[in-house]
C-alpha cells in the first residue's frame, strides 16, 4: 500500500504560530485519474508570511484556510500520471497545490517550467510569485528613476533582496534594513547594496536613515510595516512613493498596534502609499518573468535561498519565518 501525506491546519494561531496549529496526516495514496486530471508528485514548497493572514479567520483579499483542510501555497511538481491533453507524464509544473506528498489536479492555473533554464526552486522565487512581487510592486507604484534613492524593509528577504538589487540595476542608491551584521553583510556583497541598516541593535533608525540617505527616500518598499516603516517616514521627500507589500512585524499581533499617523507626512510631502496584491498585475506576468530571467542570464539578478528538507519539516519553516531564520526565499525541498 502507498502512502500519502497531507498537512492540515489544526487550530488557528494566536500570535506566532506553533507546530501544534498544524497536523500531518497520512491516507492510502489516490491512483486512479479521471479524464483532464493528473498525477502530482511534490517536490518544492514555498512557505512565505502572507499565509499567515489565511490563517486568520477574517475577510481579505484572499480565502481563508479552512480548519482541518490542506493549507496551500506555490508548489513545483512533478506530473506521475496524466489524462490531461495540456501535460504529460515528466512535465514539471508550478502553481498553488496543496500541502500533499502527492495529489491529482485538473491542471487548472499550473505553468509548465523549463528546469533547463534555472533550478527548479527559482520557479517559487526569483521567477516566481517572489519576483514578480518585487518587479511589479517596484515598477507600477514605485516607479524608480535613476540616481534616486530606494529604501527596502526586510532586505534579506526573498522580496526584498530582489527589489534591491532591480533598484541597483535601474541606477539607484539603495538602502537596507535587515535584523543581523552577517544579513547586511550579505546585502552588500552579494546583491550590491550600497548602505545597509540593522534595525534590532540601532539605536535610532530615523537618524540611521537619514545618515544611509543624505538625499532623502525617494522610493520605500515596505515589506515590515511598524516602527522601522515609522522611522522611514520622517525620511521621504516630496513625492515619494511608499510601495506597502508586507507588513510581517504585525502578522502575529494580538492586539491593535500603535503606530503613528501617516496623513500628515503624505500630505506635507505630496506623497503617495499604495498597497497591493500582485496578482493585481498578472497581465503583466508574462513581460516581468521575461525581464527577470534576462537579468538572471545576464548574471545582473542574483538569489539566495534558504533550504529545508523534508516534508514533514514545512510547518516549521514556515513558523521559522517570523523570527528571521531565512535568508533569502524560504523553501522546502520533498
Amino acid at each position: 500500500m502507498h502512502m500519502n501525506k497531507t498537512i492540515l491546519l489544526n487550530s488557528r494561531p494566536v500570535g506566532k504560530p506553533k507546530p501544534e496549529d498544524f497536523k500531518i496526516v497520512s491516507a492510502e495514496s489516490e491512483k486512479q485519474l479521471s479524464e483532464g486530471e493528473m498525477l502530482l508528485k511534490t517536490m518544492y514548497v514555498s512557505v512565505d508570511p502572507y499565509l499567515r493572514g489565511r490563517m486568520t479567520d477574517a475577510d481579505s483579499y484572499i480565502p481563508s484556510f479552512e480548519l482541518n483542510h490542506p493549507i496551500e501555497s506555490a508548489i513545483v511538481a512533478e506530473v506521475l500520471g496524466s489524462e490531461n491533453k495540456n501535460f504529460s507524464e515528466g512535465d514539471i509544473v508550478t502553481g498553488l497545490l496543496d500541502w500533499k506528498k502527492e495529489q491529482i489536479s485538473d491542471g487548472k492555473d499550473l505553468m509548465r517550467v523549463d528546469p533547463d533554464q534555472a533550478p527548479l526552486s527559482a520557479y517559487l522565487g526569483v521567477l516566481g510569485m517572489t519576483g514578480l512581487t518585487a518587479y511589479l510592486g517596484l515598477m507600477n507604484i514605485g516607479k524608480p528613476k535613476k540616481d534616486e534613492t530606494l529604501v527596502v524593509s526586510g532586505a534579506a528577504g526573498a522580496v526584498g533582496s530582489i527589489v534591491g538589487q532591480i533598484g541597483k540595476i535601474l541606477g539607484l542608491h539603495v538602502v537596507g534594513i535587515a535584523g543581523s551584521d552577517e544579513k547586511n553583510e550579505m546585502l552588500k556583497q552579494d546583491f550590491g547594496f550600497d548602505e545597509t541598516i540593522n534595525y534590532k541593535t540601532t539605536q535610532d533608525i530615523t537618524k540611521a536613515i537619514a545618515d544611509a540617505c543624505p538625499k532623502g527616500v525617494d522610493v520605500y518598499f515596505d515589506n515590515v510595516g511598524g516602527s522601522v516603516s515609522d522611522a522611514v517616514m520622517f525620511n521621504i521627500n516630496n513625492f515619494a512613493r511608499i510601495v506597502n507589500c508586507g507588513a510581517i512585524s504585525l502578522y502575529n499581533a494580538t492586539e491593535m498596534p500603535h503606530s503613528i499617523s501617516v496623513q500628515p507626512f503624505l500630505i506635507q510631502k505630496r506623497a503617495l502609499m499604495q498597497g497591493f496584491i500582485v496578482m493585481d498585475y498578472a497581465s503583466q506576468f508574462p513581460e516581468a518573468i521575461g525581464q527577470l530571467s534576462q537579468w538572471l542570464k545576464e548574471k545582473k539578478l542574483n538569489y539566495t535561498e534558504t533550504v529545508v528538507e523534508g516534508f514533514d519539516n514545512i510547518p516549521q519553516a514556515f513558523i521559522d519565518l517570523f523570527d528571521g531564520k531565512n535568508k533569502g526565499k524560504m523553501v522546502v525541498k520533498v
